[in-house]
């Protein structure tokens, strides 16, 4: 049997095609602008999506779950909200560390960027008093984590430690595995995350003071032969040459504690600065500063001259620690 259709049927079957291939687009291309992010939504609020740490992806920020207070006039279309580190990233570790031969033109800081820690790391886990001296074959510790190296005083536990370097005594404890609050005087100790006081590392690596004068190095700290006798005699600064009348200044911020003459630094001025630091200036041919007064670091305190025992024009700088001298040659910048 053989079926004709009439024009009417020919267009409504047109029709029924024409619906079909339309809804079938339609749901096409509407699943590819989801998946792009194209919505009819306003954009300023689908940027307000944040990551739920206790539900995952789906959760919603507190700007969407307090939407009817926010006006979207003040929200950036381009606002974006961090997400929060997996706890596991921050969790106390186990301290470990690898070994490192120091190699030609190496210097701290160079090694605690290669090995991403701070210059504090490397210095307090090592021990390290001047890291301008670092010597070539020198093996060095490197940790895995930062933080600093610690020797146990009388009385210090765990606790004590931890309120100290404003840290948890259990960081403390899962770093250097110990099983008791107490701990033995003298012991090291790793606290992470610590850093050491600015003045500290300044001194450390050499960045302390500036130079007081202009010139060259005629005389070093340390044993010497007189230039009057020839005797070996110990000298407890440095001299620096440079022509009379050249500006002295002040290596850091202090207070002048004496300005004075004597018979064998002439005209001098002391300064007394943090941290223990005292310094003396010596063989001035002008003071420029009264006892009493506070000068900051660079700042004009005499004049190269050559007054008591001197051989000729230059500073005679020396600085102690703690009522002790040391060498300056160490701390300046």
């Amino acid at each position: 049997m053989v079926v004709k259709y009439s024009k009417a049927n020919y267009l409504k079957n047109i029709l029924r095609l024409t619906l079909i291939f339309a809804i079938f687009y339609y749901v096409l291309f509407w699943g590819i602008f989801s998946v792009l992010g194209v919505t009819g939504k306003n954009p300023s609020r689908d940027s307000l999506m944040s990551y739920d740490p206790e539900n995952g992806m789906g959760g919603m920020s507190y700007l969407e779950n307090n939407a009817s207070e926010i006006n979207d006039s003040a929200v950036p279309a381009d606002t974006v909200f961090g997400i929060p580190e997996p706890k596991e990233f921050s969790k106390p570790r186990m301290l470990l560390h690898a070994a490192y031969t120091v190699k030609p033109g190496d210097t701290i800081s160079d090694l605690a960027r290669n090995f991403g820690l701070n210059q504090d790391t490397l210095i307090s886990y090592n021990e390290i008093k001047q890291s301008r001296f670092l010597q070539i074959g020198q093996v060095l510790k490197i940790p895995n984590q930062d933080g600093l190296l610690y020797k146990a005083k009388k009385g210090d536990t765990l606790t004590t430690i931890a309120e100290k370097y404003k840290t948890d005594a259990g960081t403390i404890q899962t770093a250097n595995e110990l099983f008791s609050e107490n701990i033995t005087v003298g012991s090291r100790v790793f606290i992470p995350g610590a850093r050491l006081d600015w003045m500290d590392l300044q001194e450390i690596n050499g960045d302390l003071f500036i130079w007081p004068v202009y010139g060259y190095l005629t005389s070093l700290y340390g044993y010497r032969a007189s230039p009057f006798t020839g005797a070996r005699q110990f000298h407890s600064g440095i001299d620096i040459g440079a022509a009379m009348g050249t500006p002295i200044r002040a290596a850091m911020g202090g207070r002048v504690i004496a300005v004075s003459y004597d018979n064998s630094y002439g005209n001098y001025v002391v300064i007394t600065h943090h941290g223990g630091y005292r310094t003396l200036y010596g063989h001035m041919n002008v003071t420029r500063v009264k006892t009493g007064a506070y000068v900051a670091a660079g700042e004009r305190i005499g004049d190269v001259g050559s007054t008591g025992r001197s051989t000729g024009p230059h500073l005679h700088f020396t600085v102690y620690k703690n009522g002790v001298t040391v060498n300056p040659r160490a701390l300046l910048k």
